[in-house]
């Protein structure tokens, strides 16, 4: 079985890391959405939120092949943890692509069998990121369409008080 792993914070869960999340899982058997526990970042919205926005969204998009689960360390180690040998990441532009790039020369130096893939983001989603919609939500500007709409009024409400 092939597993992967779709790393990130997810803070939170847009559409299009749904986009990525749903085209993984038509590439492999099983895929992991691992939330990344970084001690340097102060994520908006609990590690269960997160988890519950990305099991809500997959299962309205009909992803039945996935399961969500939480780290800290190093991904590489999650990975073996897990079984997975591939990471999956998502590409929006080629500023992330220099980043990335960087990410996966060191993972696979520290782990020469976990392969690391790139999805390109769907056009559509060229130009969102959880940090736009945490501030475009913050000043109370509409994320409609950034988010899945199962929990977009929650997080709506939720930027707003921060």
């Amino acid at each position: 079985m092939k597993v992967c792993v779709y790393p990130g914070t997810f803070d939170p869960f847009t559409v299009g890391h749904l986009d990525i999340l749903k085209r993984a899982g038509a590439i492999f058997d099983h895929v992991i959405a691992g939330i990344l526990i970084n001690a340097n970042k102060k994520p908006v919205f609990s590690v269960e939120e997160r988890m519950h926005f990305i099991e809500s969204a997959a299962k309205s998009a009909a992803i039945t092949n996935f399961s969500v689960e939480s780290f800290d360390g190093l991904l590489v180690d999650f990975c073996r943890q897990k079984g997975a040998g591939v990471i999956v990441r998502g590409l929006r532009a080629v500023s992330d692509y220099e980043y990335e790039l960087q990410l996966a020369a060191m993972n696979h130096r520290l782990a020469p069998d976990v392969e690391t893939v790139f999805l390109m983001t769907d056009a559509r989603y060229s130009y969102l990121s959880s940090s736009i919609v945490r501030e475009i939500g913050s000043y109370g500007g509409s994320i409609t369409g950034m988010i899945p709409p199962e929990y977009e009024k929650y997080i709506a409400e939720r930027l707003l008080k921060k």
